[in-house]
């Protein structure tokens, strides 16, 4: 490989100025709130220039496109939508022109995640012109992941173009580190039902809201009797939401719902998950309070529902695992500095590829993690140009006798 590293070095140094022009390009187009077309039919025009094959979007709004037509098959998945951006009174620059200073470009999904997407796609064109993918085909996957992490994995495996990758590379960013796990989460709602009364004759009413105050306070003090695992960590809960219905600012409340975020770690079930919250509820309670599992069913912009329940699985393989081995390896030949695997805190596709689908995947992607969702969203941009390489090393990296599964 000493060879083809070189030369995988030197295409990368070349392709250096017209990669980080098609960053900033598709870090200035807005994508919030799933609404991916523009900058897709950008990501579009990018791998046209460079001779991918199949470029297309599918029909939730994801773009695609492969290089290769081996009989190995690797999946390059970077999201391309971003959270919205907030007051925009909270930034001191424009959040999707941005900003470069000491080298880090600051604007709207630099880090989270479109920063992953120029390395992928030059990377994977590089590692095709150097004779790297006789036998694998290689899919760049630009899908929407904000809103419902593992929607659109779910549906390039199942609905269009129904397609099981032997392997998945996620672009999150893991700081130029290899991933290989994260926590998952069961999204839920605590409803109370009441009844309504004038706030002036407020006895005569059944408050929704003083039901759930019990429950809640046993939520804030569960966290510590959560599982742990070694290295995921321990589960987590929080109550994320609360909506009230009343028939005015005067009245008593007749109904009230809690959102509950709750982060499932290694050995932890969803069965339990569920029971153990809905045990929560007093006894003197359940005629008129009820727990309920979420399901998300919203269109994406072009009009496509999948309807998916809000249950996204931890997942972690070994360090040993072929696809971890050859991350590191890869990681080697670009001469980086040696590191332990890692894991996200947050949430990935990773879900879906490897919790559900168990498809084995790892994460190798520019920035860190911490600046997601922040107005310091920002990644290094000679990591976004680094990282190329190991898009392009790693499929011949990954022993010929070695399947997905």
């Amino acid at each position: 490989m000493g060879e083809q590293t070189s030369r995988v070095k030197t295409e990368v140094g070349k392709a250096r100025k017209n990669m980080l022009q098609f960053f900033r390009e598709i870090v200035a187009i807005p994508s919030m709130d799933g609404e991916i077309g523009e900058v897709g039919k950008r990501v579009a025009a990018e791998m046209e220039t460079l001779g991918f094959q199949g470029i297309r979007f599918d029909k939730m709004g994801n773009i695609m496109g492969h290089v290769g037509s081996g009989p190995r098959t690797m999946v390059y998945d970077s999201h391309i939508d971003t959270v919205g951006i907030g007051s925009p009174d909270s930034w001191d620059w424009d959040p999707f022109t941005g900003k470069i200073e000491d080298g880090v470009l600051y604007a709207r999904g630099a880090c989270d995640e479109k920063g992953s997407t120029p390395g992928m796609i030059y990377g994977m064109a590089i590692a095709r012109d150097c004779g790297l993918l006789d036998d694998w085909t290689v899919w760049y996957f630009g899908n929407m992941e904000e809103w419902c992490d593992g929607i659109a994995a779910n549906t390039f495996v199942e609905v269009d173009p129904m397609i099981k990758p032997d392997f998945v590379v996620i672009g999150e960013p893991t700081d130029m580190k290899v991933y290989r796990g994260q926590k998952g989460r069961l999204e839920m709602e605590i409803v109370s039902r009441g009844r309504s009364a004038h706030a002036a004759s407020n006895h005569l009413g059944d408050n929704a809201i003083y039901k759930l105050i019990p429950i809640i306070d046993a939520i804030k003090k569960l966290e510590p009797e959560l599982g742990n695992h070694e290295f995921l960590g321990n589960g987590k809960i929080t109550v994320s939401d609360m909506h009230v219905k009343t028939a005015s600012i005067n009245a008593v409340p007749d109904e009230a719902v809690i959102t509950i975020d709750r982060r499932m770690t290694l050995g932890e079930t969803r069965e339990g998950v569920f029971n153990q919250v809905k045990n929560l509820i007093p006894q003197n309670s359940q005629d008129s309070v009820f727990i309920r599992e979420l399901f998300y069913d919203e269109p994406s912009y072009t009009g496509y529902v999948y309807p998916v329940e809000k249950y996204f699985p931890a997942w972690l393989i070994p360090d040993e695992h072929p696809l971890c081995v050859a991350g590191q390896k890869t990681r080697k030949v670009m001469e980086l500095d040696y590191k332990d695997t890692g894991k996200w805190n947050f949430s990935t596709n990773g879900i879906y590829w490897a919790g559900k689908a168990k498809i084995p995947s790892i994460g190798f992607g520019p920035g860190e993690e911490e600046t997601a969702h922040t107005v310091h969203d920002s990644v290094r941009l000679d990591d976004v140009v680094k990282a190329t390489e190991f898009y392009a090393l790693l499929p011949g990296n990954i022993s010929s006798n070695v399947n997905g599964g």
